[in-house]
């Protein structure tokens, strides 16, 4: 399955969060765009996430679309036990998460549903807020490595 399902090139996204305890974020492929009326978005953390917990308790969050350069941010906060924020540079959000610079996109959010997804949790998140940088090329994921996605020549 991992292997027919790795034909379809993603984007990459962090989804950050600003807890009690500081700024919290994970790596995420699974993400998309869900209904323009009302303004919904879609991701899926896996069940063993342990950064998605304390991103629910928040009930704000940002989602990042990361840029071609970001492959570093991308295996970074892929990682569990570490701090994932050392070197990044970031602003807030309106909802006080984490925006990180040079992202091609960021989308800020509030929790608004979670279902059960097999081994991953489906999220909802509002919109609202959100910007981008047209001037940034996408970074992409496909057949387990990294690439650059273009925009299409007019």
């Amino acid at each position: 399955m991992r292997a027919v399902l790795g034909q379809f090139a993603s984007g990459v996204v962090v989804v950050t969060a600003m807890s009690a305890d500081g700024p919290v974020g994970f790596t995420c492929q699974s993400f998309s765009s869900l209904s323009l009326d009302p303004p919904l978005i879609s991701f899926s953390p896996s069940r063993t996430s342990t950064t998605w917990p304390r991103i629910h308790t928040v009930g704000r969050f940002c989602v990042n679309v990361l840029a071609a350069d970001h492959e570093r941010i991308s295996v970074a906060f892929a990682r569990s036990g570490t701090d994932k924020f050392t070197g990044v540079v970031w602003s807030a959000a309106e909802s006080g998460a984490p925006t990180l610079d040079g992202v091609a996109a960021w989308i800020d959010c509030s929790l608004e549903h979670e279902y059960p997804g097999g081994d991953h949790t489906i999220v909802l998140g509002r919109v609202t807020a959100l910007g981008s940088d047209e001037t940034r090329d996408p970074l992409l994921f496909h057949r387990g490595s990294y690439g650059v996605g273009t925009a299409p020549s007019t």
